[in-house]
Formats: C-alpha cells, sequence, structure tokens
C-alpha cells in the first residue's frame, strides 16, 4: 500500500490508517516522547463535528487531526510547525 509519492516519514497501512515517523525530534506528548503518531482514516462524520466545534478552519483542522489521532488539541498545539506539518500532510493524503 505503500505509495512511492509520500515522504519517507509516511507510512499507509493495510487498515487505511497513517503512521506519521518522528526519528528525529520526536515530539514530547504527555511529557513523552512520541517516535510515531498513528492517523486512523477519517469519515465524514468526523469533519462535520470538527467545523461543528469550531468556526475557525485552523481549530476546527486542530480538532480533527487530534480526534483521528487520539491525543489532545492542546497536544496538538504544543507541536512545532515542522511536526504539525507532517500531520498536515497525513491527513491530506485522505482528503486528496
Amino acid at each position: 500500500m505503500e505509495n512511492a509519492k509520500n515522504p519517507a516519514w509516511l507510512v499507509e497501512n493495510e487498515d487505511g490508517s497513517i503512521t506519521v515517523n518522528y526519528e528525529t525530534r520526536p515530539p514530547k506528548i504527555d511529557g513523552t516522547d512520541v517516535k510515531s503518531l498513528k492517523m486512523r482514516e477519517p469519515f465524514v462524520e468526523d469533519q462535520l463535528a470538527a467545523d461543528r466545534a469550531s468556526s475557525n478552519s485552523a481549530e476546527a483542522e486542530i480538532t480533527l487531526i487530534s480526534n483521528l489521532c487520539e491525543i489532545s488539541p492542546e497536544a496538538v498545539r504544543g507541536l512545532t510547525m515542522r511536526q504539525y506539518s507532517r500531520l498536515q500532510t497525513a491527513l491530506s493524503v485522505f482528503i486528496g
């Protein structure tokens, strides 16, 4: 299921989820270095729930990503932009 155009740190899994790897500079979530995050494939309802949660598109995206990765929105907000952009790339695989 691996796609040649995806970066090496992004792995598409057989169950439809995506694993985002952080080999260097892993994010710290709840005090623990996290070397990978698994993002499940979203349902339409996930997008609708995120849109209902906020009228701001950036906040809605944070809500969606946190739900799909099963981490808190605060943990997503604590990521560096480089770390967050990997999650945005993973999300775009589902949407694009």
